[in-house]
């Protein structure tokens, strides 16, 4: 077949093949430069923690020291290329179960902000709810912590208290 012909052959599953048009075959390129692209953010620990080849591990490696524009998405085709004998699934798999982690891990603290919020807005409404939600709290604690939170808003000061309220909601939580 030369270069020229709109359609490529891909073996199934079956070991069976199969024509894949030339827009089809760009398609699935694309799809694992871009899944190489999610790989690069990744820190080092959640890297080690994959299944990566040797080539493609010191391929991103490689991506965080360019600091070119150009050459990163040139470097990034070339990341495309390696994945090409990658298992997409897995890593994909993999990385999704970062990012879910990552959004939850989010989620809990945008609960503690609003709950710092209302204790320092609400008073003992929100404290009395906070404490049935949870009853390991340190009630005579958190009150001090919420008085000297609403002093610093009333005068205007950095909001130092607000943060030990909730560096202390996040000990709570077991953050």
């Amino acid at each position: 077949m030369s270069n020229n012909e709109d359609f490529d052959m891909q073996s199934n599953h079956d070991g069976e093949e199969e024509w894949l048009s030339k827009t089809e075959v760009k398609r699935q390129m694309h799809a694992l430069q871009e899944l190489g692209a999610r790989l690069t953010k990744l820190n080092q620990e959640q890297l080690n923690k994959l299944d990566l080849s040797d080539k493609l591990r010191s391929a991103i490696d490689e991506f965080h020291r360019i600091k070119a524009n150009g050459a990163q998405k040139r470097h990034l085709q070339f990341i495309g290329k390696i994945m090409r004998t990658e298992d997409a699934d897995e890593i994909e798999h993999a990385i999704g179960l970062f990012e879910a982690g990552h959004q939850a891990h989010t989620q809990v603290f945008h609960k503690l902000e609003l709950w710092r919020d209302r204790l320092i807005n609400e008073g003992n409404s929100a404290l009395q709810e906070y404490v049935s939600e949870n009853p390991t709290a340190d009630v005579q604690h958190l009150r001090q912590l919420i008085r000297n939170a609403q002093k610093e808003l009333k005068l205007e000061k950095p909001p130092a208290s607000a943060r030990k309220l909730f560096k202390y909601l996040r000990d709570v939580a077991d953050v």
